[in-house]
């Protein structure tokens, strides 16, 4: 039988890879939470199987030819940026800034397909493949926001967003965001974790009802002042609405 802390690792260091470019077997050991040697072993080992590809001029690893097999036969079911595409391009050029499309997976949200908008100032917060705890950034809040509130209570008692990400992530001050969030429908970042930028998210909902995935926009802060936040956000509705019952038919 397989061992589950070798799975677990191998899960860890997969979705460390993932979440950067490119990166070092120090800073893989460091985001996954393994020591140096263990991850160098794993690490050896995935490219062996052709799951990671190492440069060999640099020593940085970056996800291998295999998982791109395995990811295009995963997309027939998992898989909704084609239904997502139109309506991210259609948000960045109405509102002139970026948009993205987030997945929940487990008690993180990926961000799976983004769409620049026109406004050549930007927040580099979100891109493609990086992940956050639910209760970080736009997305991850307003999908924690709308899980039920048990589940809510399940995910505090076994997160500790404050030692990662600072006192605003307390898990009072997040329980104060979610309640806003609720009421407006809408989350927002305001520049907790880049000062400065912020962003503000939507859920999409699955056919069961539950947030399974999230619109969102980012920008500076003087694109997301107060004034405008009510004009974005119903804009946001209106796209995670359009995409949860294009999901649900």
């Amino acid at each position: 039988m397989d061992n589950p802390s070798v799975v677990a690792r191998v899960g860890a260091l997969l979705r460390a890879v993932g979440a950067a470019e490119q990166a070092s077997t120090t800073d893989l050991a460091r985001a996954a939470g393994i020591a140096r040697p263990t991850a160098h072993r794993l690490l050896t080992s995935l490219s062996d199987e052709g799951l990671i590809d190492r440069d060999v001029k640099t020593g940085r690893w970056a996800l291998g030819p295999e998982l791109y097999l395995l990811g295009a036969s995963a997309a027939n079911r998992y898989d909704i940026t084609g239904q997502a595409r139109d309506i991210l391009d259609r948000l960045a050029r109405d509102t002139g800034e970026s948009a993205f499309l987030s997945a929940r997976r487990g008690d993180e949200t990926v961000c799976v397909l983004s769409q620049e908008g026109s406004f050549p100032l930007r927040s580099h917060v979100l891109h493609e493949g990086i992940r956050f705890p639910l209760g970080v950034a736009s997305a991850g809040l307003v999908v924690l926001s709308h899980l039920p509130a048990r589940d809510v209570d399940d995910y505090f008692s076994r997160a500790d967003l404050e030692s990662d990400w600072g006192e605003a992530h307390s898990e009072s001050s997040t329980r104060r965001r979610i309640e806003v969030t609720l009421q407006t429908g809408y989350a927002v970042n305001p520049g907790l974790l880049v000062e400065g930028s912020f962003g503000i998210g939507a859920a999409v909902f699955d056919r069961s009802g539950r947030p399974a995935w999230a619109l969102s926009l980012t920008g500076v802060e003087t694109r997301f002042r107060p004034e405008r936040l009510p004009t974005l956000g119903a804009t946001l509705l209106d796209a995670a609405h359009l995409l949860s019952k294009r999901l649900q038919l």
